[in-house]
């Protein structure tokens, strides 16, 4: 019965965790309405979360002519570290459980050499670290284009060349952190995460444009993963039988119409600019951007057709999942005039993604939040704060994880 009763209280306090997340601040009372909690399951709940340094209040609103204080989620609490990597570059992102990116790093390196790539993804993770030193984290998770083994942790890439690469256990090595704190999974399932994070709609379809074209799933509320996490492989759905050859060893693939490489090379020579490594994504779509706006032929020429054979994927994917929501994200949403705008598939709501390139790495810092999301009683109690019922076992303090 007491194993019940504690189940019942963790389910609760996530229940006001994820409810203060959606929609504070907020009154008490607005709170019990929109959690479905009655004000005296409320309180004692409130005073758990206040005494773990959750909760905070935020002013206060005047309801029928009485004051009553807001309460919401006291931001850098606890924070999650999502790490992405790139064909030629790695970043970091720290984000809080109110959802506010409290900073982003960025490196150039080759990705191409697997040890490299984690030696440097580990210093990114030391630097986090030492960022959130006075807050508590909850774990690393690592947002990769490709396959990911999500129990495995390991990543085989065709974007980076890849082969079954163990990125969790080489982080763990470098980095001492428990392995129970490290994870990796595909960058378009964890962006498809974060946009539905944003805005939960419980069927919603993320495409991601990038080298490899890629999409997460969310179904009744849920991310679909497929028998061997596989699923959102899209790009590699043959459109043309008698197309250009493509990485996997297939012909005509939807990677080879409306893949990034694919793109730039139809808007410029190899020696042009835009296929310079050492630009960023957003800066190269810039420069295209900059040149389709100023009348550049065959850019626009490129960008035509690349909407047209986004559109036949599209319908695919449309009739296939039946989605609520497709967001169009990656270099699609960095030229959204032409390659967004144009979109229409019926029974869908087409949109860009206002996460753009940062998506995956948004969604891989809240998968490192998901632990305290799910059971906010892993926060620790503040020394000398306990409220009844709550003590102080198997917590730790400061920049330890939570």
């Amino acid at each position: 019965m007491q194993a019940q009763t504690e189940t019942r209280r963790e389910a609760n306090l996530a229940l006001l965790v994820r409810t203060l997340r959606a929609h504070g601040p907020v009154s008490r009372a607005q709170l019990a309405a929109r959690s479905g909690l009655s004000k005296a399951t409320l309180s004692p709940l409130l005073a758990d979360l206040d005494h773990r340094g959750l909760t905070e209040t935020a002013g206060t609103t005047t309801t029928q002519g009485r004051p009553g204080g807001l309460v919401q989620l006291r931001p850098g609490a606890v924070c999650g570290i999502g790490l992405d990597i790139r064909p030629g570059s790695v970043g970091a992102t720290i984000t809080d459980l109110t959802g506010e990116v409290h900073l982003r790093r960025g490196r150039t390196c080759d990705t191409t050499a697997p040890e490299h790539a984690l030696d440097q993804l580990a210093d990114l993770v030391r630097q986090a670290l030492d960022d959130v030193a006075d807050a508590g984290w909850t774990g690393v998770a690592v947002a990769v284009p490709g396959r990911a083994d999500h129990r495995a942790g390991t990543v085989t890439a065709t974007a980076l060349r890849w082969r079954e690469v163990a990125v969790v256990d080489g982080l763990a090595a470098r980095t001492g952190l428990p392995i129970a704190r490290l994870e990796v999974d595909n960058e378009a399932h964890l962006a498809a995460r974060a946009e539905h994070d944003a805005d939960p709609v419980d069927d919603l379809v993320y495409l991601h444009g990038d080298h490899e074209v890629e999409a997460g799933v969310i179904a009744n509320g849920a991310l679909v993963r497929g028998a061997d996490n596989r699923a959102g492989g899209i790009g590699h759905m043959v459109l043309d039988h008698f197309g250009p050859h493509c990485g996997c060893g297939k012909r005509g693939c939807w990677n080879t119409q409306v893949g990034l490489d694919a793109f730039l090379h139809a808007c410029a020579p190899r020696h042009d600019q835009v296929h310079d490594p050492h630009l960023s994504r957003g800066e190269r779509m810039r420069i295209v951007r900059t040149r389709a706006e100023g009348g550049d032929a065959r850019t626009i020429d490129a960008l035509h057709r690349t909407a047209a054979h986004l559109t036949t994927g599209l319908s695919a994917l449309a009739t296939l999942l039946n989605p609520r929501r497709i967001v169009l994200g990656g270099y699609f949403a960095a030229l959204q005039d032409w390659l967004v705008a144009p979109q229409r598939q019926e029974g869908a709501t087409i949109t860009a993604s206002a996460l753009g390139f940062t998506a995956g790495a948004r969604g891989a810092a809240l998968a490192a939040l998901r632990r305290v999301l799910d059971d906010p009683t892993v926060v620790p109690v503040k020394e000398n704060d306990a409220p009844d019922g709550v003590d102080h076992e198997g917590t730790r303090q400061g920049g330890t994880p939570a």
